[in-house]
């Protein structure tokens, strides 16, 4: 066993001699060159893109100064028009003037009108006429806008009031009692179940749909302006878990009639609304309602001329939560036929074929153990769906169609993670993806036939990075603490790697739900704080534990009640594994991680305490029953039903085990992890004689932004550095 082990030693030195030779010469990088928010950043850090739009079923390349088409082959056709056209254009009607047209935008099929979105307006401008046809104003001062290209049509929000704009320059007011007690066409119920904005437009946008939000029960956590001369109170109104939550209600706004009606849903406490979607003839909307519990949700119909509720078409339960996170879609070639997405009947997300005569008698289209991750569109020529799934690898994202007989097929490339943009009839994808383990392309573009799977290459992208220095990732399974579940993990080694030495190591961890940190994109998704700490001699490591996503929902809902407890235990499974290498000191560990991956690093600082040397906890959840209620109801029910489960999870009692030495971030005004939180533990501490670091970032919010962000990536290099680095 020794002599195989002195020639496995010599091996990697070779392969470590062989590397180090390569690197020589090359780059170094700098924070700015990794992080959001550097000066060199965008310069840097990504492959050549390709700038490509449908204009019906016609692909366009946009360029700084020109649109051209792009043929079937991969080759540009003839140039649309230029920037000198369209700025020529925009002189003649007195509206300015733009910089480039890689965001420009084809909202007309049949026409050759392309959009460009000012600062003050929207205008169309004819290319063959070289003329702007129409133009709309803006509102500067609006806080969420949403424009309807059909009917063209704006909704938009401005001091917590909804407001339509009409084709023709004319703005009414929905609402004019917003306030921040009571708010119109805005993201509600906390921005959970799939919810991101608060205005629905049906087909053909002449009705509206808008959330309008009730939170003057709510208690509002004070936050503090510190920018006037005497600070003062900037209330939020922020639920916690198993206090008095907002009351939700949808509106109906008919721009023809200029009335608004209210679905009769009845009393909203303690409900939420969820999911909302229209029917292909406008005459109904549909919902998912769920109680506060979070495991009896309905889908229901109303009628939208009375808001009348027409009838309940199915219902979802489980004993742990039903998280519906995607509306109903309707068949373009059946408008009695509908998609419905859940994890609730199999155990893991899949489409659904509903029928509005039998609900109820849901087919499953995509049986097997895997997810479907998002549905990006519909073929009508071959009356398929073309959906995102992990089907072809557990870590990656590809495309698939399938009929609705469930037969189905790989659309593009099996391996990697995608990003696609279908044409008007879905009949071609522009796929847009990379895969981790290749260092020499950074990016494909793809031009796939979802019928036949016929794919033309638009472009390979050479990977910036190797001018640089890189280090090397490696990516493997391991056993969870249950000693069946196998945990992706992704290991950084130091860039100028030596076998011989003993490295110290650093865990980055999230763990929470709804999120991961390994998957097959670019470099397998290694963030540019890892790649800086591999170039400064550290070893990083990254887990996915169980209650991570895109595993099903027994995967996730291990940690059910009780947050953080098996996702500890399966961390230190990866610990242990890290111990194991020959080339990591195992006496010098760190652990960092923001939101709950900070109340993962101070979870696992205070519960293991003799494992980790240094950690840092950016935004942590302290005690579940300081976190807003969605989220923390749904994943550990509420304090006074769940009161063993808050008590056991909470890090307060924990204060006084900390051992080694843990620095505390957060930004003075978040308000997803209020400074509650950190507050609280800094007392604990402070009362049991421990001794945690503390830096604050004032009148940042959740996450640190622009040059904040890299001033937080150097402060936390700093901390590590002088606390772990250096002590043998």
């Amino acid at each position: 066993m020794q002599v195989k082990r002195t020639i496995l030693i010599l091996m990697a030195l070779m392969t470590s001699l062989t590397m180090t030779a390569q690197q020589q010469g090359k780059r170094r990088f700098t924070l700015d060159d990794l992080i959001p928010g550097g000066a060199t950043f965008y310069q840097h850090s990504f492959p050549q893109p390709l700038y490509a739009a449908w204009w019906g079923e016609q692909l366009v390349e946009q360029n700084l100064d020109f649109v051209t088409t792009l043929k079937d082959d991969g080759t540009r056709g003839a140039a649309l028009f230029t920037l000198a056209d369209v700025n020529a254009a925009l002189a003649k009607a007195q509206l300015g003037s733009v910089h480039h047209l890689y965001a420009t935008e084809f909202p007309c099929a049949a026409e050759p009108l392309v959009l460009l979105d000012l600062n003050d307006r929207r205008a169309l401008i004819d290319w063959t006429k070289k003329t702007v046809v129409w133009t709309q104003p803006k509102d500067t001062t609006a806080s969420a806008e949403d424009w309807h290209a059909d009917s063209r049509n704006l909704a938009f929000v401005r001091a917590h009031n909804l407001y339509v704009t009409t084709a023709d320059g004319q703005t009414r007011a929905v609402s004019t009692d917003g306030s921040i007690d009571l708010l119109y066409g805005e993201s509600v119920h906390r921005d959970e179940f799939g919810i991101t904005k608060g205005t629905f437009w049906s087909p053909t946008g002449k009705r509206l749909a808008f959330y309008r939000m009730d939170q003057s029960m709510v208690t509002k956590y004070p936050q503090v302006d510190i920018t006037t001369r005497c600070a003062t109170l900037d209330p939020d109104p922020y639920p916690m878990a198993g206090e008095a939550c907002h009351e939700v209600s949808v509106g109906i706004y008919d721009v023809q009639t200029d009335k608004t009606v209210y679905l009769q849903t009845g009393n909203p406490k303690d409900r939420y609304f969820t999911n909302l979607a229209w029917s292909p003839d406008e005459r109904t909307l549909y919902l998912i309602e769920l109680n506060r519990d979070q495991n009896h949700a309905t889908l229901d119909a109303y009628d939208a001329q009375t808001g009348r509720k027409i009838k309940t078409l199915l219902e979802e339960k489980n004993e742990k939560y039903v998280e519906p996170m995607t509306p109903i879609q309707f068949l373009p070639w059946d408008d009695t036929k509908f998609l419905y997405q859940t994890r609730n009947r199999d155990g893991f997300n899949h489409l659904f074929l509903g029928s509005l005569s039998k609900p109820s008698e849901l087919k499953c289209l995509t049986p097997g153990t895997y997810e479907v991750m998002e549905v990006l569109g519909f073929c009508k020529d071959a009356k398929s769906i073309i959906y995102a799934s992990n089907e072809g690898e557990q870590i990656g994202k590809s495309y698939w169609s399938v009929d609705t007989k469930g037969r189905r097929h790989l659309v593009g490339a099996r391996e990697g993670w995608h990003y696609g943009v279908l044409s008007v009839d879905g009949t071609r994808l522009v796929d847009n993806w990379v895969w981790g383990g290749d260092t020499k392309v950074g990016r494909h573009v793809d031009l796939v036939d979802t019928r036949t799977s016929k794919v033309t290459k638009l472009l390979m992208a050479d990977e910036p990075w190797n001018d640089y220095a890189m280090p090397e990732i490696r990516v493997g399974t391991i056993k969870a603490a249950d000693g069946v579940t196998d945990l992706w993990y992704r290991l950084v080694l130091p860039t100028d790697f030596d076998p011989t030495k003993k490295y110290p190591a650093i865990v980055y961890v999230y763990g929470g739900p709804h999120a991961h940190c390994i998957d097959s994109s670019r470099y397998y998704g290694v963030r540019g704080w890892d790649i800086w700490m591999a170039q400064n001699g550290y070893v990083m490591f990254c887990l996915d534990n169980r209650g991570s996503e895109h595993r099903g929902l027994d995967f996730e809902q291990t940690t059910f009640r009780q947050l953080g407890v098996e996702e500890m235990k399966d961390q230190i499974c990866g610990v242990e594994f890290l111990k194991s290498l020959p080339y990591v000191d195992g006496n010098r560990l760190g652990v960092h991680g923001w939101s709950f991956g900070g109340f993962m690093t101070t979870s696992l600082m205070t519960t293991y305490p003799d494992v980790f040397r240094v950690g840092v906890a950016g935004g942590p959840v302290i005690d579940w029953k300081y976190y807003e209620v969605v989220y923390g109801e749904r994943y550990m029910d509420t304090p006074q039903t769940n009161a063993e489960g808050y008590a056991s999870t909470s890090l307060l009692p924990k204060a006084g085990n900390l051992k080694g030495r843990l620095l505390i971030i957060y930004g003075g005004n978040d308000p997803v992890c209020v400074p509650q939180h950190t507050l609280s533990f800094i007392r604990a501490a402070i009362d049991a004689g421990t001794h945690p670091d503390l830096f604050i970032y004032p009148g940042d919010g959740h996450n640190m932004m622009g040059t904040d962000r890299v001033h937080l990536h150097e402060h936390v290099s700093r901390y590590f550095d002088d606390h772990l680095k250096g002590e043998e």
